[in-house]
Order: C-alpha cells, then structure tokens, then sequence
C-alpha cells in the first residue's frame, strides 16, 4: 500500500477490508498507518477496543501520533456517523494532506432495520463526502459480521484491501442505484392508527403530533421536538408540490411513528442522501431533514404513484436515551 494509492488530491477515496483475525487487520491496518504518519497526515483508528490495542502495541513509540476512538464514539445513526467524521476532519485537516481514517462499522445487536440503514449509509458515504480530501478504509470481521454485511461491503466500497494490496470490487454499486434498490416499499400504516381529521394546515399537523405524543406519555423537551419534526416534515412535502397531507400516527413498542403521505404530486422528490450533512458543512435546502434524522429512530422517504410518503419513527416514553 502507498500514499499514491489512496488518490490524495482527488477527494473522498472509500475502500472495504474483509479480515478474519488480528494478522490480516493489522497487514491492512498497519501500512496505512504508517504511510499517513510519514507524510504528516492525520491518522484515526475508529474501531473495536481489541485492534485499536493491537495497531498501538505495532507502531510501538510512533503510538502517541495516532488518533483513536471505539467506534461507538462515531455515532449510533448514520447522520450521527457522517457528522462526527466530518467534525473529526475539520478538526484535524492538515492543509495539502490527506486525513487517513480506519472506520470499522458496528453491527453487532443491531436490528434488520438498522442493519439495512448502516449499508444505505455506507454507499451514501461515496456520495456524502464526495469532495473531502479522506481516506477511508472500512474494517469488516468476517468472523462475526453477518454474510450479508460482508457481501454488501463489496457492492457498497469501488475497491479493498487485503493486506498492502488495493483490489476493484466488482460488485460495487452506483449510491443512487443502491439506495433505490436497498427502499423497500413502506406498508400502509396499520389499521386503527389514528388519522388528522380536517385540513393538514401546519397547525393542525403540530397539534395532531402533539396529541399522538402526549398520549404515548412524551412531555417537555422531546414533545416540544416531536411537535418540530412535524412541522419540517410537512413543511418537506408542501415545498415539493404536495397541497396538504394524509396524517396518521401509531405506536410501536419503544416508538411513537408517524406517517405523512401527500395530497397532490410532489414536483422533485430530496434526493437519496439529502438530510445527512449537518447545516453549514454543505449547500442545500435540506437542513430540516437534517434535523429530522437527528432527532427521530428512523426517517423514511417514498415516492408512491408520484406522491411523497414521509415515515418518522421518533422514541417514546421507554427509550431511556431520550430521556
């Protein structure tokens, strides 16, 4: 592995290393490290406890020059993930040097729901840091990394590592067409939810989220939130055309999820990646979908028969992180 491999100058350079044990990360790990430390460029290991150990315990004295953290520190959503790397490279950008991170996602205990989200991102991620000057290298532990996640490594990063050697995946996937692929339809809400009588004006929809959250025993600061992610969602769908809204709302064990489906077609839908960026680290008209893949469990955008569905899943009175 060289320095010339990762492009530097060209932007965002994303790679995939499927290991099997403490050997085979560190052939992969330890270059790259070095590499990055010879050149001046700022190093992060963001990974498991036991190989940010092992990468120390390698370098030896040259230790102290290396970035660490578990890779839980990162981020438990993938909006949380893109904006700790980016606070990470702004922070540590060297100028005219390329940041080198080793990013190693965690699976484990994940659901189905967050496993397909944490794909989705990590194609998204070709896309979301586009123009930084990063290299990033994604460790996978095919000893406990379920095959699907491993498979979809292949199609989610151009190339990967196996030791100092840079490989083409030949399973990669455009971002665009991996997201339209990985959007499942969404299910009708379910029977008995509770529907918005009436005109979906913006103060009928924050006093029907209200209503929904309170009654799932929200109060204070995350009721007054559910109320604001309401109102940037209809707000979504009313600056794409759509004259109002279907509304309804349910309750799933852990969460209070609400539905927004179109009155009218939407002229453009967002983009696939668009809510993922903090505002001011990009352009665009997305900050409040930003803010609703912040603060709700999952964020979910359809277009159905050329109408925009809006899926928020938000924690309720159980999730003691939200408390």
């Amino acid at each position: 592995m060289s320095t010339d491999s990762g492009g530097r100058g060209e932007g965002f350079v994303h790679h995939a290393s499927l290991y099997d044990g403490d050997e085979a990360f560190l052939a992969m790990a330890l270059p790259f490290a070095e590499e990055g430390l010879d050149a001046g460029e700022p190093v992060l290991a963001a990974t498991t406890p036991a190989n940010i150990e092992l990468l120390r315990d390698a370098l030896g004295a040259r230790a102290h020059a290396l970035d660490t953290a578990e890779t839980a520190y990162f981020g438990r959503r993938p909006v949380e993930r893109v904006s700790s790397f980016l606070r990470y490279v702004n922070r540590r950008h060297v100028r005219g040097r390329r940041t080198r991170i080793i990013a190693e996602p965690l699976w484990a205990g994940k659901s189905a729901r967050q496993i397909a989200e944490w794909k989705r991102m990590e194609s998204g991620l070709n896309v979301l840091l586009a123009h930084s000057d990063v290299w990033m290298i994604c460790p996978y532990d095919t000893r406990t990394v379920p095959e699907d996640v491993a498979q979809a490594a292949v199609a989610t990063h151009p190339a990967h590592v196996v030791g100092a050697k840079i490989l083409p995946c030949a399973a990669y996937v455009d971002p665009d067409a991996y997201a339209a692929a990985a959007d499942a339809p969404l299910l009708p809400p379910p029977v008995g939810a509770d529907r918005l009588d009436g005109p979906a004006t913006p103060a009928a929809v924050r006093a029907f989220v209200r209503g929904s959250a309170a009654a799932a025993g929200l109060s204070g600061a995350r009721l007054a939130m559910a109320e604001t992610v309401a109102n940037e969602a209809l707000t979504c769908l009313l600056e794409r055309g759509a004259t109002g809204a279907e509304v309804c709302a349910w309750e799933e064990p852990g969460i209070v999820a609400w539905d927004l489906f179109a009155t009218g077609p939407a002229t453009s839908a967002p983009a696939a990646w668009a809510g993922f960026v903090p505002p001011g680290e990009q352009a665009g008209p997305f900050d409040g979908l930003w803010l609703m893949r912040s603060l709700c469990e999952s964020v979910e955008i359809r277009m159905v028969d050329g109408r925009m569905r809006m899926r928020l899943r938000y924690g309720g009175k159980g999730n003691a992180e939200r408390l």
